[in-house]
């Protein structure tokens, strides 16, 4: 099987949506929300998509300032394309068009905390987060 890699950044909703669905991913994005999803992704920095033939099977996306850090906002297989490598070579076109120099970070997904340290990367004990607010002022 054959995977094609690229940088996608005209990347559309739809097929965004279609595979977070198949990733299971999209239990924690907001794919009924298709234009919140248009801007994220318009609004990314970098997006590397993963292909089997004409059908996305990988994504990632990420924020960055090229120099100092990159942060991994979403890595996305297919479930069927899953543990065949695709998503550790996301990870490493999405840190080498943001810069090897800049510290790659993100936060992993409840059925993904595993995958990371077994791929290389190293845990972090201080992440600190604010929930998003649902209107100004709350």
């Amino acid at each position: 099987m054959t995977i094609d890699y690229q940088l996608e950044p005209a990347l559309s909703a739809d097929e965004f949506i279609n595979v977070l669905q198949r990733s299971t991913l999209a239990e924690r994005r907001p794919v009924d929300d298709r234009d919140r999803i248009e801007l994220m992704l318009r609004n990314a920095d970098v997006i590397v998509t993963a292909r089997s033939g004409k059908l996305l099977v990988g994504v990632s996306r990420a924020i960055t300032d090229f120099s100092f850090c990159t942060y991994l906002s979403d890595l996305a297989v297919d479930v069927a394309f899953q543990k065949l490598g695709i998503g550790r070579e996301l990870i490493v076109r999405t840190h080498a068009t943001a810069g090897r120099a800049t510290r790659l970070v993100l936060l992993a997904a409840p059925k993904a905390r595993s995958y990371y340290p077994h791929i290389g990367m190293l845990p972090h004990d201080s992440c600190w987060m604010l929930d998003p607010v649902d209107s100004i002022g709350s």
